[in-house]
């Protein structure tokens, strides 16, 4: 999520990378059976890298192509590896956007200072 690969991430970790609500996620634990996120001693939920993957496909279909819950459902369901490599291509498109505009947020303020 932020370069460094990590066995577990956070709920809090997780909804901030897709700018959603912890609800959503686990609304979507309901809808997406294969989305089982591990629990510590606390009950808390942590997140691995499959289960990132799996909600990058998620996010992808739903939030990205306007699926359904329903739709985006049999979507994975029928053409999995498909959407995998366009959600990977999207999050990494989404992650150089991010990147860049902070870049350019870092000159414009560098620019400021120096003037």
């Amino acid at each position: 999520m932020t370069g460094t690969k990590k066995i577990f991430y956070t709920i809090k970790e997780v909804s901030e990378r897709y700018q959603i609500k912890p609800s959503t996620l686990h609304y979507w634990e309901e809808v997406f059976p294969m989305l089982k996120p591990k629990r510590n001693k606390k009950g808390n939920r942590l997140y691995t890298e499959q289960d990132i993957l799996l909600l990058d496909m998620i996010y992808f279909l739903v939030k990205i192509k306007g699926y359904t819950l329903k739709g985006a459902k049999e979507k994975l369901m029928s053409e999995r590896e498909k959407i995998e490599q366009k959600a990977f291509i999207f999050q990494t498109l989404f992650r150089t956007k991010i990147f860049l505009q902070n870049l350019l947020k870092s000159m414009e303020n560098f620019d400021k200072e120096n003037q």
